[in-house]
């Protein structure tokens, strides 16, 4: 573990599965108390009960990212019951449903950008009157989609959040730095977690299908997805000292996919 002078605390959106779960046990393994908020109340259950096991601190707050009120009252829970907030992790995040921009419903893209762009803002905004205390690490999760991979038919909605996420982090970059906020934005491609089932396809998809041929092999490094743990790696990283002098930086975590298929 590493020896720190005070106990520092995470906040992680989207922390009940993949991702999420596995950076909150990452960060608790090196002493950060870590407080979970997503929308799965059973799974966030799950996870609390499997962290307290390892005697790890952690405390789990239902929330709905799209619901500013909702995000605002668990910031003020995390500081009333620690104190501080020292790294946020803005990991949540949906897919919708992939469909043709012109049958796209406006409910399907209202709800894709409320919850992965306008979530994100919601956090990082709450947080900030707590970072700016005594510093720290804000790590945002976009995507290879909407900045490096453009052939995903039907990825509209998403893409067009992930690439905005990208641009958001560099702007807050900028203007938390005097405060030593530390703002950064990882980048995944495949990752073995539960995405592809939380996917909903429109039936039109086959007629915008972008003539992309997908090399075998299209993850050069290893052939093969990335884990949760190690995207999890990356966030420990970013949100430990260790990474003191990054911040307004995409980092790609693909196995260089995007490479062959941006």
């Amino acid at each position: 573990m590493e020896d720190f002078l005070v106990e520092k605390t995470a906040i992680i959106s989207g922390g009940a599965s993949g991702i999420g779960k596995a950076a909150a046990l990452k960060l608790a393994e090196v002493g950060f108390r870590v407080c979970l908020l997503d929308v799965n109340d059973t799974k966030l259950k799950e996870v609390k009960k499997e962290m307290e096991e390892k005697n790890f601190k952690v405390i789990t707050i239902p929330c709905d990212m799209s619901q500013y009120d909702q995000v605002e009252t668990a910031v003020k829970k995390v500081i009333k019951q620690w104190g501080r907030i020292d790294a946020v992790f803005a990991n949540a995040g949906i897919v919708g449903q992939v469909s043709s921009i012109e049958s796209m419903s406006i409910d399907n893209w209202n709800q894709v950008l409320s919850i992965n762009l306008n979530g994100t803002f919601f956090l990082v905004k709450a947080a900030i009157p707590h970072v700016k205390q005594q510093g720290g690490s804000i790590i945002i999760t976009s995507s290879i989609s909407g900045n490096r991979v453009f052939s995903q038919a039907g990825f509209t909605a998403y893409s067009t959040s992930k690439a905005a996420l990208a641009a958001f982090s560099k702007m807050a970059a900028l203007e938390l730095a005097k405060y030593h906020i530390r703002v950064n934005v990882i980048c995944p491609g495949g990752i073995e977690t539960n995405f592809k089932e939380s996917i909903k396809r429109s039936p039109d998809l086959d007629e915008i299908k972008i003539p992309v041929a997908f090399p075998e092999g299209s993850k050069p490094l290893d052939n093969r997805s990335g884990k949760p743990e190690e995207v999890a790696d990356l966030v420990k990283f970013l949100a430990s000292d260790e990474s003191s002098h990054i911040t307004g930086t995409e980092i790609y975590i693909d196995g260089a996919e995007s490479l062959l298929i941006g």
